[in-house]
């Protein structure tokens, strides 16, 4: 049932996964499920990157470097985690939205497109088992010296996947009649 999928979406993070790689099957069916993401006006805003292999290690040492040359105190923690944590995932997938030429709507709302691409992505990813993490740090501005991004194209984070072996713990929320006014 899908609202037992929804409870159950948690993120997982690079440090929890395993070295189990991730099948290229498996990759393109969760850009599959993107890619049935609600669109104002069908413009269809996501774009994503997948990076594997040698990428992943080159988006870690990127990352790493631009934290050293962008923060004015680096900490060797941090520094650590952005080399690390790409080189843990089975994969990573950059996430950029494509803004519409003709700006026929609001930037907003592909934004919003966009985020439920993702949304659709980490639904799949619970289902099948595998561990994801949305990840939008500070850096994402400089993404665009990493990747090839096209005119009106910005990349809004980094989607790291991978395999666990550990059990995610259940979640709480605050009760939904907290956040609900009735109008009647």
């Amino acid at each position: 049932m899908i609202f037992d999928l929804i409870k159950k979406r948690r993120s997982v993070f690079p440090v929890q996964y395993n070295s189990r790689p991730i099948a290229t099957t498996d990759i393109e069916k969760i850009l599959e499920a993107a890619n049935w993401a609600p669109t104002h006006k069908k413009t269809e805003p996501w774009r994503f990157k997948v990076l594997l292999g040698e990428p992943k290690k080159q988006l870690g040492q990127f990352l790493s470097k631009k934290y050293q040359e962008t923060e004015a105190r680096p900490k060797q923690i941090k520094i650590k985690k952005l080399l690390e944590n790409p080189e843990r995932a089975g994969a990573v997938i950059a996430i950029c939205m494509q803004r519409d030429p003709k700006e026929s709507l609001p930037e907003w709302e592909e934004i919003a497109a966009t985020a439920m691409a993702v949304q659709n992505m980490w639904l799949c990813c619970t289902e099948m088992g595998i561990g994801s993490y949305w990840s939008s740090p500070g850096l994402i501005q400089y993404m665009g010296e990493f990747l090839d991004l096209n005119e009106g194209e910005k990349c809004l984070g980094l989607f790291y996947m991978g395999n666990y072996d550990e059990e995610i713990p259940e979640q709480t929320r605050i009760p939904i009649a907290d956040k609900v006014t009735w109008m009647d």
